[in-house]
């Protein structure tokens, strides 16, 4: 009797992201599952907001964590780890992670060649994509990030700064540091403004109007009161605006050309605000909303309705949330227009809002077949919510969870959608139906029983996507629930078939797992990007999968 040519068999697919085959406890005491190092770091990366208190995590443990694994694998594996944090600051969109990983990167590098336990030899400044300098320079992709960096730097190790991070620097002030960029970011809260990056790191300018700049930055640094020169209008601009008395600057807004002049003097929302020495009112803010960029706009949607900003004017924001390319542009993450949708008073942007999510998630795959979907809706899923640790973002895992879970659901052939904790319920997956409403539909649900959850919904389907933080208590993919009419403690392989792919979504980054991972259709993934999304029909069809920087 045949045992292994048979139709329909898949063949194996591995996926980088591995467990060592050593076991621990969940942080709620559970089965766990460690990962190799650079498994480790990648899903921390991906979640990791610097200086935040996680559920079960404090601010300082996470930050600690975060940099000794980036120091350890700096040194054993400098390429891998260049490519991880140029990745991180791009495609990933983490911003302080990466400027953070990349200052530990240098140091532990620097350390270990004047301690000679560098095991191979310390590339030459700029010679390799992994050399200190290139690391840096390729974390830098805003204006504000090399003082950023230096800040980071000297409060950790002192002033004394080394020379491959202020050659990274140099290379990217001459792409970043413009005139738009300096009346944006070198405001007077900053402890290294533009002028002292640039007397710090002696940068060569890259054109005529650059060094003009550069010197302008320095002698505002330095209050020296000089007059932006010929070269700079836009700051020209700004300058002789500042000198207009208040009534005249009101006057502007009502005129037909203020977007156009407060455009051509750099000015943002946030100056706008200042300069008028008042809060925006509807003429305000119809003026300078031409200027505004994606995420401003989404962000500030409560005070448009507040300020009563006309139907015409509103047309022209939805129109650019609709668009495609600005919304690809804007690199916001998919949670970012459910925030906007969450805090809009008016359903006049629901439409265009539900239009930007989709655009932002138009990589999430279509997958054929039955797909079944568990997104997780357990207590630390929420930071601040009950008893759980309060969090400084304004969107929690569980939403972001579910945007990625409907969104999934949405494009599937045959989706089965679940809510668990505790208990479980299946939503409803309308046909063209709208991800935004769908995430209004989930819930809270104590406890976490994901066996249960399992037993009840699947059958038979061709994959398994598990949206969650994989912290359980006792149970596989544990259940915190045995004594509470959950299930015992239960193997994956006992749950679902080995033939049928599990992918675990790991939304938090804590270091045990609920699975092995790595092959065998068991697979942990992370991230809500592109490259993310594209692994599930990579790995569905049998082909092994990369790291998303690795093409």
């Amino acid at each position: 009797m045949t045992r292994f040519n048979i139709r329909g068999a898949r063949p194996a697919a591995t996926s980088p992201v591995a467990t060592t085959g050593e076991r621990t406890r969940t942080f709620e005491g559970a089965t766990g599952h460690l990962r190799d190092a650079k498994s480790e770091l990648f899903l921390l990366a991906i979640t990791h907001t610097v200086g935040t208190d996680t559920f079960y995590e404090k601010a300082d443990d996470r930050d600690d964590r975060f940099a000794t694994l980036v120091r350890r694998l700096a040194v054993e594996d400098p390429a891998w780890t260049a490519g991880l944090l140029a990745w991180l600051r791009g495609e990933g969109n983490m911003r302080t992670a990466a400027l953070v990983g990349a200052a530990e990167f240098v140091h532990a590098r620097l350390q270990a060649e004047r301690t000679a336990t560098t095991p191979q030899p310390v590339a030459v400044d700029g010679a390799v994509p992994h050399s200190n300098r290139a690391v840096v320079a390729s974390v830098l992709q805003r204006a504000d990030e090399p003082g950023e960096l230096l800040g980071y730097w000297t409060t950790r190790y002192g002033r004394r700064i080394p020379k491959p991070v202020k050659r990274g620097i140099e290379d990217a002030i001459g792409r970043l540091y413009t005139e738009k960029a300096l009346l944006k970011y070198d405001t007077a809260s900053k402890g290294f403004r533009f002028g002292d990056v640039i007397e710090l790191v002696h940068p060569a300018p890259r054109a005529l109007w650059q060094g003009d700049l550069f010197k302008h930055a320095i002698d505002r640094r330095h209050k020296r009161g000089e007059e932006p020169p010929l070269s700079l209008p836009l700051l020209r601009t700004r300058a002789a605006l500042a000198e207009w008395p208040l009534e005249k600057r009101r006057r502007l807004l009502v005129s037909p050309d203020a977007a156009d002049t407060l455009a051509h003097a750099g000015t943002t929302w946030e100056s706008l605000a200042g300069w008028l020495q008042g809060p925006l009112d509807k003429a305000a803010w119809e003026a300078v909303i031409p200027s505004m960029g994606l995420m401003a706009l989404a962000r500030n949607l409560r005070n448009f309705d507040e300020a009563g900003v006309s139907d015409e004017v509103a047309a022209v924001v939805a129109a650019r949330f609709a668009d495609p390319e600005q919304v690809r542009a804007s690199r916001m993450f998919p949670f970012r227009w459910w925030a906007a949708y969450k805090a809009a008073p008016s359903l006049r942007w629901a439409h265009a809002l539900e239009q930007a999510v989709g655009h932002s998630l138009v990589n999430v795959p279509a997958l054929k077949g039955r797909t079944l979907i568990l997104v997780d809706r357990s207590p630390s899923m929420f930071p601040g919510y009950g008893y759980s640790t309060p969090n400084r973002s304004d969107i929690t895992l569980a939403e972001q969870a579910a945007v990625f879970g409907s969104a999934l659901a949405a494009r599937a052939e045959h989706p089965t959608l679940v809510e668990f904790g505790q208990t479980s319920r299946e939503m409803a997956v309308p046909k063209g139906g709208s991800v935004l409403r769908m995430v209004e539909k989930f819930g809270q649900i104590g406890g976490t029983d994901i066996p249960s959850a399992v037993k009840k919904h699947f059958g038979p389907h061709d994959r398994v996507v598990i949206v969650t933080d994989e912290q359980t208590r006792p149970g596989w993919l544990p259940s915190n629930c045995h004594g509470y009419g959950g299930m015992r403690e239960t193997q994956i392989d006992d749950l679902i078939p080995k033939t049928v792919p599990v992918y675990m979504w790991n939304m938090a980054g804590y270091k045990p797992g609920s699975m092995p991972s790595g092959g065998s259709n068991r697979h942990a993934l992370g991230g809500l990007s592109d490259t993310a999304f594209r692994m599930i029909p990579l790995l569905d069809a049998g082909r092994d999968a990369r790291w998303p920087w690795e093409r």
